[in-house]
């Protein structure tokens, strides 16, 4: 089992910027593709971001593509998501999991298929 704690959300105004990390202890961090999703209220955990195993190939979805980046250091068992130009859709619990499968196939399938741990989740909100 891989724990995960997430950090580094908060209040940002429209086109701020916030860098979101997530901790990883346990088994080894460099074993699992990673991933970041999010829930906003009402609405059902969708996925965000992927990175594979050395981070070398990233993912996303298509309403954070060019704005949001994904990554890692294996080093320090931590996966960012550096996200710009933050829209009031953005506003969302954001979750970081440790994937089951692949970073690509995480892109694509239900985010409980994909994914073995889930952190507790960090806020983010995008005031206009």
């Amino acid at each position: 089992q891989v724990q995960l704690v997430e950090s580094g959300g908060g209040l940002v105004q429209v086109g701020g910027s916030l860098r979101l990390s997530c901790a990883a202890s346990g088994r080894t961090f460099s074993s699992y593709a990673m991933g970041w999703f999010r829930q906003a209220p009402g609405k059902e955990r969708e996925f965000v971001a992927a990175i594979s195993l050395s981070g070398g190939s990233t993912y996303y979805a298509d309403s954070v593509k060019g704005r949001f980046t994904i990554s890692r250091d294996n080093a320090k068992n931590t996966v960012y998501l550096q996200m710009n130009s933050l829209k009031p859709e953005d506003t969302a619990v954001y979750y970081c999991a440790a994937g089951r499968t692949t970073a690509q196939a995480m892109a694509v399938m239900t985010p409980s298929k994909a994914t073995r741990d889930w952190g507790q989740g960090t806020q983010g909100t995008v005031s206009s």
